[in-house]
């Protein structure tokens, strides 16, 4: 350890050179009595270094941030949290920080629960370790009469430790398990090489591509917690961890399968932009072990304490808001019409096109002739803005009519476009997604009958907002990229009638009461699918279109379609 990269205390220098000398054993017989930490020194080389170091007083490096999710917890807020736990009646004897950092947690808890009598804290940096171990002879150096547990740190990366030995130690006394786990996904350390991974596994048991593709992303907080639930929901004791929003989502929604014996679930909505810097929805998740399991969490805001919503299952479906959602569930069903996303290309340089008077001009800046039989516009979210759309600013090739379909065959009769992509395909060869793989070059997903409807009812994938925009063009048909959902129609009567029931202000309560807009994708297809507008429309009168332009012959032929049950029901407007 290079200990010159710590800034370590005057009374702490004072302390190492007056009292230890030579002696290694000595230093930490010394160091137990007067911080209980058990084994201070692992090795004698590390107290050897130390002493070596003293003399010179240098500031603390910071270690790749990004490598190990880190966003330390400030002092403030690590005491906030303990207090917040103390009113509960929270006051454990054991306390385990599986990530315990520069230990902001163990440093509250000693100050504010008198009962604790064991320590344990599992950090992979070792520099953290050594400042939680000086930050700790600090305080009892100042608080001499203060209660000095037993303390066990252990320099670990937290998926290789073996947390068992600590469990068999617990023997029905109360436990906390608190902490702040890495905010980020497998995927992003992935990126950059990390080892801060645990071992590769489908611990969500995703099925198909499920698991190849987003779904089987997840987020290493969300690991870390579902392993300390799988230890010691069965102890005596409290679970307490800072952590995003969408992992606290996931835990409860897993809850109805996974039937942890916990209750009492809460969520705290805590500021971490002004906590931490990070432009990330993050709350404080506390709940109670070895109880009947609850399938709900109440949300309360961190600094008020005032109850916001309850989130969690209501009978069989899952709901942001149960109170809204009871009001509305009779629109929870199956939507009679598939919901669709727009086309994946992943070659947006060459793909996604500019019209300058008859030319096309690419994101490279080169201009160039296209046949046109091929060319449609194209539409983005932030086009997706208004209640009808008729024009697109961007272009776009569509290649296929179908997924798989050949390509060389279509391009053979339209040369300028052939030679464009010939000229560009370099960009097709490195797209990475493994979709792709076998597929006929220039290929495209996304796309079917669905995608070359005349009329859309189409919605933003990316934003927050439930705005459903009327797809009418004016000349050719538009297409949508993969950041939005649409459904396709053959009658503009029938999109019209279908962006009336979407829009509805029943509608729009239904669907609030389900969708969780701190999500990275708060508007998904499994949420657009829920919408039953087969029942909605149960609720709606013909008098309620009156504005719209809609004839008592094209509502009745809607109503009568959309009602009629046969076995190809999803498929009535396809």
């Amino acid at each position: 350890m290079d200990f010159s990269r710590l800034n370590i205390n005057a009374n702490t220098v004072a302390l190492f050179q007056e009292r230890f000398g030579e002696s290694y054993t000595k230093a930490n017989e010394i160091l137990k009595d007067q911080t209980g930490i058990i084994d201070f020194f692992e090795k004698e080389t590390d107290f050897i270094q130390l002493k070596e170091t003293l003399e010179i007083n240098h500031a603390f490096i910071t270690e790749n941030k990004i490598e190990y999710g880190d966003f330390q917890t400030n002092q403030q807020l690590s005491k906030a949290v303990c207090s917040s736990l103390a009113t509960k009646n929270i006051n454990p004897c054991i306390l385990i920080e599986p990530t315990c950092g520069k230990g902001s947690f163990i440093l509250s808890a000693l100050q504010t629960f008198p009962s604790l009598g064991n320590i344990y804290g599992v950090e992979i940096q070792e520099s953290y370790l050594w400042e939680l171990k000086f930050s700790l002879l600090d305080y009892f150096l100042q608080e001499p009469r203060a209660n000095k547990p037993e303390i066990r740190l252990f320099h670990c990366n937290v998926f290789d430790f073996d947390f068992e030995q600590i469990r068999m130690q617990i023997k029905n006394r109360e436990l906390l398990v608190i902490g702040n786990p890495p905010w980020v996904t497998n995927s992003t350390l992935s990126s950059i090489n990390s080892n801060n991974l645990p071992a590769k596994s489908n611990f969500k048991k995703q099925k198909g591509i499920d698991a190849i593709t987003g779904k089987g992303n997840f987020d290493i907080g969300e690991f870390i917690a579902l392993k300390m639930l799988d230890l010691f929901a069965k102890e005596n004791g409290h679970f307490a961890f800072l952590i995003k929003n969408s992992v606290i989502k996931n835990i409860v929604y897993e809850q109805k399968r996974n039937k942890y014996p916990i209750s009492d679930i809460e969520k705290h909505t805590i500021n971490a932009q002004k906590e931490f810097g990070a432009a990330v929805d993050a709350s404080l998740l506390v709940c109670k072990f070895n109880t009947i399991p609850e399938l709900t969490a109440k949300e309360y805001d961190f600094y008020t304490s005032k109850h916001q919503t309850t989130l969690g299952w209501v009978k069989d479906k899952f709901a942001s808001d149960t109170e809204r959602y009871a009001q509305f569930s009779d629109f929870d069903g199956i939507c009679p019409f598939v919901w669709r996303q727009g086309i994946k290309h992943d070659c947006s340089k060459v793909m996604e096109l500019d019209k300058v008077d008859s030319h096309f001009r690419n994101a490279l800046g080169e201009e160039f002739e296209l046949e046109e039989n091929l060319v449609y516009g194209l539409l983005k979210s932030s086009d997706l803005k208004g209640n009808r759309i008729e024009k697109s600013r961007k272009y776009t090739i569509v290649t296929q009519q179908k997924i798989g379909q050949e390509t060389q065959f279509v391009l053979e009769k339209l040369p300028k476009t052939k030679s464009y992509l010939e000229n560009h395909k370099e960009y097709s060869l490195k797209r990475k997604s493994s979709i792709y793989n076998g597929k006929p070059m220039f290929s495209i997903f996304g796309v079917g009958d669905y995608s070359f409807k005349p009329y859309k009812v189409a919605i933003s994938g990316l934003y927050k907002q439930t705005k459903f925009t009327l797809v009418e063009p004016a000349e050719s048909i538009l297409m949508l990229d993969d950041t939005c959902y649409f459904i396709g129609f053959d009658r503009l009567s029938d999109a019209i009638i279908t962006q009336f029931l979407l829009d509805k202000p029943d509608t729009q309560e239904f669907i609030a009461s389900f969708m969780f807009t701190d999500a990275k994708r708060a508007i998904t297809k499994d949420l657009l699918m829920r919408i039953d507008l087969k029942k909605i429309i149960e609720q709606t009168n013909y008098a309620d279109l009156k504005e719209l332009n809609i004839s008592l012959p094209q509502w009745e032929l809607y109503v009568s379609r959309l009602k009629k049950q046969t076995k190809e029901q999803l498929n009535l407007f396809a």
